[in-house]
Protein backbone atom coordinates (compact mmCIF):
# COMPACT_ATOMS: atom_id res chain seq x y z
CA UNK A 1 0.00 0.00 0.00
CA UNK A 2 1.24 3.34 -0.87
CA UNK A 3 1.41 6.55 0.95
CA UNK A 4 -1.92 7.57 -0.50
CA UNK A 5 -3.61 4.49 0.85
CA UNK A 6 -2.21 5.01 4.32
CA UNK A 7 -3.25 8.66 4.19
CA UNK A 8 -6.77 7.70 3.12
CA UNK A 9 -7.07 5.11 5.89
CA UNK A 10 -5.77 7.59 8.46
CA UNK A 11 -8.12 10.30 7.19
CA UNK A 12 -11.07 7.88 7.21
CA UNK A 13 -10.22 6.74 10.74
CA UNK A 14 -9.95 10.35 11.90
CA UNK A 15 -13.26 11.20 10.25
CA UNK A 16 -14.98 8.15 11.74
CA UNK A 17 -13.52 8.96 15.18
CA UNK A 18 -14.71 12.56 14.89
CA UNK A 19 -18.22 11.43 13.93
CA UNK A 20 -18.43 8.94 16.81
CA UNK A 21 -17.03 11.49 19.28
CA UNK A 22 -19.40 14.16 17.96
CA UNK A 23 -22.37 11.82 18.28
CA UNK A 24 -21.55 10.94 21.91
CA UNK A 25 -20.82 14.59 22.75
CA UNK A 26 -24.15 15.63 21.27
CA UNK A 27 -25.95 12.92 23.26
CA UNK A 28 -24.18 13.93 26.46
CA UNK A 29 -24.98 17.61 25.82
CA UNK A 30 -28.64 16.77 25.29
CA UNK A 31 -28.72 14.78 28.54
CA UNK A 32 -27.01 17.64 30.41
CA UNK A 33 -29.45 20.18 28.99
CA UNK A 34 -32.39 17.99 29.98
CA UNK A 35 -30.97 17.53 33.48
CA UNK A 36 -30.42 21.28 33.79
CA UNK A 37 -34.00 21.94 32.67
CA UNK A 38 -35.35 19.50 35.28
CA UNK A 39 -33.14 21.04 37.96
CA UNK A 40 -34.43 24.49 36.97
CA UNK A 41 -38.02 23.24 37.17
CA UNK A 42 -37.41 21.80 40.64
CA UNK A 43 -35.76 25.03 41.76
CA UNK A 44 -38.67 27.10 40.40
CA UNK A 45 -41.18 24.78 42.14
CA UNK A 46 -39.27 25.12 45.42
CA UNK A 47 -39.25 28.91 45.09
CA UNK A 48 -42.98 29.01 44.37
CA UNK A 49 -43.68 26.78 47.38
CA UNK A 50 -41.56 29.05 49.58
CA UNK A 51 -43.46 32.11 48.38
CA UNK A 52 -46.80 30.36 48.92
CA UNK A 53 -45.88 29.35 52.48
CA UNK A 54 -44.59 32.84 53.26
CA UNK A 55 -47.83 34.41 52.04
CA UNK A 56 -49.89 31.95 54.10
CA UNK A 57 -47.84 32.75 57.20
CA UNK A 58 -48.17 36.50 56.63
CA UNK A 59 -51.93 36.14 56.20
CA UNK A 60 -52.20 34.15 59.43
CA UNK A 61 -50.20 36.80 61.29
CA UNK A 62 -52.46 39.56 59.92
CA UNK A 63 -55.59 37.65 60.95
CA UNK A 64 -54.26 37.09 64.47
CA UNK A 65 -53.18 40.71 64.77
CA UNK A 66 -56.62 41.93 63.71
CA UNK A 67 -58.26 39.59 66.21
CA UNK A 68 -55.93 40.77 68.96
CA UNK A 69 -56.76 44.41 68.20
CA UNK A 70 -60.47 43.58 68.19
CA UNK A 71 -60.24 41.79 71.54
CA UNK A 72 -58.26 44.66 73.07
CA UNK A 73 -60.83 47.21 71.85
CA UNK A 74 -63.60 45.12 73.41
CA UNK A 75 -61.76 44.85 76.73
CA UNK A 76 -61.13 48.60 76.76
CA UNK A 77 -64.80 49.35 76.06
CA UNK A 78 -65.92 46.85 78.72
CA UNK A 79 -63.53 48.36 81.28
CA UNK A 80 -64.91 51.84 80.59
CA UNK A 81 -68.50 50.65 81.09
CA UNK A 82 -67.51 48.74 84.25
CA UNK A 83 -65.80 51.81 85.65
CA UNK A 84 -68.80 53.94 84.77
CA UNK A 85 -71.15 51.52 86.53
CA UNK A 86 -68.96 51.54 89.67
CA UNK A 87 -68.33 55.28 89.85
CA UNK A 88 -71.32 56.72 88.04
CA UNK A 89 -68.95 58.86 86.00
CA UNK A 90 -68.82 58.28 82.29
CA UNK A 91 -69.93 59.30 78.85
CA UNK A 92 -73.33 58.50 77.37
CA UNK A 93 -71.72 56.83 74.34
CA UNK A 94 -69.79 54.25 76.38
CA UNK A 95 -72.53 51.63 75.97
CA UNK A 96 -72.65 52.19 72.22
CA UNK A 97 -68.87 51.80 71.99
CA UNK A 98 -69.16 48.51 73.89
CA UNK A 99 -71.87 47.28 71.49
CA UNK A 100 -69.70 48.16 68.47
CA UNK A 101 -66.72 46.38 70.02
CA UNK A 102 -68.92 43.36 70.81
CA UNK A 103 -70.13 43.28 67.21
CA UNK A 104 -66.52 43.26 66.01
CA UNK A 105 -65.68 40.36 68.36
CA UNK A 106 -68.73 38.43 67.15
CA UNK A 107 -67.59 38.99 63.56
CA UNK A 108 -63.94 38.05 64.17
CA UNK A 109 -64.80 35.02 66.31
CA UNK A 110 -64.24 32.28 67.03
CA UNK A 111 -67.54 31.27 68.63
CA UNK A 112 -66.03 30.67 72.09
CA UNK A 113 -64.63 34.19 72.24
CA UNK A 114 -67.87 35.74 71.00
CA UNK A 115 -69.82 33.77 73.59
CA UNK A 116 -67.50 34.93 76.39
CA UNK A 117 -67.79 38.54 75.18
CA UNK A 118 -71.56 38.14 75.17
CA UNK A 119 -71.41 37.07 78.81
CA UNK A 120 -69.54 40.27 79.68
CA UNK A 121 -72.03 42.44 77.78
CA UNK A 122 -74.98 40.57 79.30
CA UNK A 123 -73.52 40.96 82.81
CA UNK A 124 -73.08 44.70 82.29
CA UNK A 125 -76.59 45.05 80.85
CA UNK A 126 -78.06 43.24 83.88
CA UNK A 127 -75.85 45.26 86.23
CA UNK A 128 -74.48 42.14 87.87
CA UNK A 129 -72.01 42.22 90.76
CA UNK A 130 -68.40 43.29 90.20
CA UNK A 131 -67.26 39.74 91.08
CA UNK A 132 -69.49 38.27 88.38
CA UNK A 133 -68.27 40.84 85.85
CA UNK A 134 -64.60 40.17 86.69
CA UNK A 135 -65.19 36.43 86.31
CA UNK A 136 -66.88 36.98 82.93
CA UNK A 137 -64.00 39.24 81.87
CA UNK A 138 -61.42 36.58 82.90
CA UNK A 139 -63.33 33.97 80.87
CA UNK A 140 -63.25 36.31 77.88
CA UNK A 141 -59.51 36.85 78.29
CA UNK A 142 -58.90 33.09 78.54
CA UNK A 143 -60.98 32.41 75.43
CA UNK A 144 -59.20 35.22 73.56
CA UNK A 145 -55.78 33.89 74.56
CA UNK A 146 -56.75 30.41 73.42
CA UNK A 147 -57.96 31.82 70.08
CA UNK A 148 -54.68 33.70 69.68
CA UNK A 149 -52.75 30.64 70.87
CA UNK A 150 -51.12 32.61 73.69
CA UNK A 151 -50.01 31.07 76.99
CA UNK A 152 -52.29 31.82 79.91
CA UNK A 153 -50.88 34.30 82.47
CA UNK A 154 -48.49 32.65 84.91
CA UNK A 155 -47.79 29.72 82.56
CA UNK A 156 -45.80 31.30 79.79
Amino acid sequence: MGEWGIALIAAGAALAGSLVTGWYTRSAGTRQAEAARHAGDRQADALLETVRLTLQEQRAVRVLDLRRQTYVAFLEAAEVVMLTSRTGIGVSGDGAALQRAFGAVALEGPVEVARAAGEVVDGLRRQQSPDHLERAKREFVSAAQAALDLPAPGRG
